[in-house]
């Protein structure tokens, strides 16, 4: 027989990762189903939009348009790339933007489990090259996460229809 304390100690989550192009989001597995986890406002998807100053999700896409040139968007179609982005004279290589929508992700996670260690499989576009996933590999690993795979969105897709199409 187990310990019980030795079992809680030794838990860590694993949580899977959209982290898309317009929106992101965080998922678990709740009792054998899929589970989103909300945000602190109970938002089960936050845009993949960032306001530095370190905001991110709704409040920044509010932002975009009267902060441009603090904000940023789409962010996801310059991973892999080491060119720099100048926002609010800060430059940042695009994983390292990456990696403050997935921290904002980890909160929620965090709220969820507790501070520590968290495992996350990341899923990408299907064309995303190995710099791209190299890329979106790190931003994970920046945002505190022990990124344990990258799987392609249409893998992802595949995964979760057999989830709810098993035979019992």
């Amino acid at each position: 027989m187990k310990n019980k304390d030795y079992e809680e100690k030794s838990f860590r989550p694993i949580v899977g990762i959209d982290l898309g192009t317009t929106n992101s989001a965080v998922a678990y597995i709740r009792s054998g189903k899929p589970q989103i986890i909300p945000s602190p406002k109970g938002e089960k998807i936050i845009p993949s939009v960032v306001l530095i100053d370190v905001v991110v999700g709704k409040d920044a896409l509010d932002a975009l348009v009267a902060m441009p040139n603090r904000t940023i968007a789409a962010i996801k179609r310059k991973m892999g790339s080491n060119d720099p982005i100048t926002i609010a004279e800060k430059e940042l290589l695009p994983h390292e933007v990456s990696a403050l929508i997935l921290k904002e992700l980890k909160n929620y996670v965090d709220d969820l489990y507790g501070e520590g260690e968290k495992e996350a499989v990341i899923t990408v576009p299907a064309y995303f090259t190995d710099a791209q996933r190299r890329a979106t590999k790190q931003a994970g690993e920046l945002a505190g996460f022990v990124v344990e795979r990258i799987i392609n969105k249409p893998t992802a897709a595949a995964l979760a229809y057999g989830l709810d199409n098993l035979k019992k």
